[in-house]
């Protein structure tokens, strides 16, 4: 028994809108970055669940691509929190002007 496309393209739809949600709704950076990742693994579920039902490797490599992408974001993000750690106490997207020279 087969899973159909629809199924894997419902699920990466419901993710990529739960992501889009956390992004737009909450305050807080570092929930907004799993957010953003939230929607990145939408994306790359369906690029794979494309990739699976058309039998082509494009699929997989963009998910490569996507991951390579993704982790060099959330490196660069936390780093930045890191680094505005040192400075205050509390991570809220709104008050967030203390970067600016």
């Amino acid at each position: 028994m087969s899973i159909p496309l629809n199924a894997y393209l419902l699920v990466g739809a419901i993710l990529f809108s739960l992501g889009t949600l956390g992004v737009l709704m909450r305050r807080s950076v570092l929930i907004v970055f799993i957010s953003i990742e939230l929607m990145l693994q939408g994306v790359n579920l369906t690029f794979a669940a494309y990739g699976a039902f058309l039998e082509d490797m494009a699929g997989s490599m963009f998910v490569v691509i996507s991951l390579t992408v993704a982790a060099a974001e959330a490196a660069v993000g936390l780093a930045i929190l890191v680094a505005l750690g040192r400075r205050v106490t509390e991570f809220y997207v709104d008050r967030l002007d203390t970067l600016r020279w």
